[in-house]
């Protein structure tokens, strides 16, 4: 599964899941790509395990780190799901009450945005590589995950982006008109205005990814 199929798939998902919980979707979609290898790896492909939740009873082979920043490999157990549903709705479970040794280890992951989210998901404990926050930054900002953490409108589904989401946005957009893959000057005008819908956001994001 490519980058462009994955995020196709799992966007939707994802919006759902923040507007429940207030995790970012941003953070949801980069994480799963991440641990997943964009759903590829053999735990997502066998067990819809997308975000390498550990405390099932199969047992897999996997890398960690110590203090020293080194990696190691383990053998370690993992969680099976019947689907990416049920894999995104335990992430967020296990985000909003952390573990039993501490219930507020995520919490600061809540409502942040997407930089202080990457910091706080890492600093919480959920993976040992130092590099974690940087990782899901880079992905975040490269297929432009930012926008899926805008609010709507319960009216029309309208995004309604903040004004640092908007400008990226309309610079993206920009880009994209100056190389010939849109045409229509309406979409800019669009995003401008604040009048895109979620669909029409993963629309363009299928655009930038295949470019």
């Amino acid at each position: 599964m490519d980058p462009q199929q994955f995020i196709a798939r799992i966007a939707p998902m994802a919006v759902r899941s923040m507007h429940q919980t207030g995790i970012p979707a941003s953070l949801i979609i980069a994480q799963a790509a991440l641990e997943s290898s964009w759903g590829s790896s053999s735990l997502t492909v066998k067990q819809n395990n997308l975000f390498g939740i550990k405390g099932g009873n199969s047992s897999w082979t996997t890398t960690e780190y110590g203090d020293d920043g080194k990696p190691y490999t383990i053998k370690a157990s993992f969680r099976a799901y019947p689907n990416w549903q049920n894999s995104i709705d335990d992430h967020a479970n296990l985000l909003l009450n952390g573990t039993k040794d501490n219930p507020m280890r995520y919490r600061k992951v809540i409502g942040a945005d997407y930089k202080a989210a990457a910091q706080a998901v890492y600093q919480g404990g959920y993976a040992t590589d130092p590099n974690y926050p940087k990782l899901l930054m880079q992905l975040i900002e490269q297929y432009h995950l930012y926008v899926y953490d805008a609010t709507l409108t319960e009216e029309e589904n309208l995004l309604n982006l903040t004004a640092n989401q908007q400008s990226m946005l309309v610079t993206a957009i920009n880009d994209l008109m100056k190389k010939g893959y849109i045409t229509d000057p309406s979409w800019l005008e669009k995003t401008k205005k604040g009048e895109l819908t979620v669909s029409e956001l993963t629309w363009l994001n299928t655009i930038i990814l295949a470019r």
